[in-house]
């Protein structure tokens, strides 16, 4: 009996052997496939993470495109605004001596206390403002 129990103690040992060996071959054989898929998916990984990257990029440089746009279209409409506030200020104070005095005055008078009036004599000693009054047109 001893015999038999021997034999199969060496037989299970040959067997848990031959099993390890196995496992062993398997794994060396298993282990660079595995190091294959995993920088496979980890090169899809990046080229993923560059593609959202690139798309990123393009999406605020057409926001930056757009808003750049949006701010000229508001510039050139405020500039139509000066310009056309300005004609109208012109043409209103165009051969209107009237009103033009009546500002001086109102300025002069103290309306605007925070202003300081400068007197700039000229050869009639009248403001620039009164000076084109005295001037007579030559008679041919």
């Amino acid at each position: 009996m001893k015999i038999q129990n021997t034999n199969k103690g060496q037989i299970e040992g040959i067997i848990i052997v031959i099993l390890v060996i196995i496992i062993i071959v398997i794994c060396l054989w298993l282990w660079p496939v595995y190091n294959v898929y995993s920088q496979r998916l980890a090169g899809q990984a990046a080229l993923a993470h560059a593609q959202s990257s690139k798309e990123v990029a393009v999406a605020e440089a057409k926001a930056k495109m757009e808003s750049a746009s949006l701010l000229a279209q508001a510039e050139v409409a405020r500039a139509d605004g000066v310009a056309k506030a300005n004609k109208i200020i012109g043409e209103s104070l165009k051969n209107n001596e009237a009103y033009l005095r009546y500002l001086w005055i109102t300025d002069v008078a103290g309306a605007n206390v925070d202003k300081t009036v400068v007197y700039v004599p000229t050869e009639v000693q009248l403001p620039i403002m009164e000076a084109g009054r005295t001037i007579q047109p030559k008679q041919p």
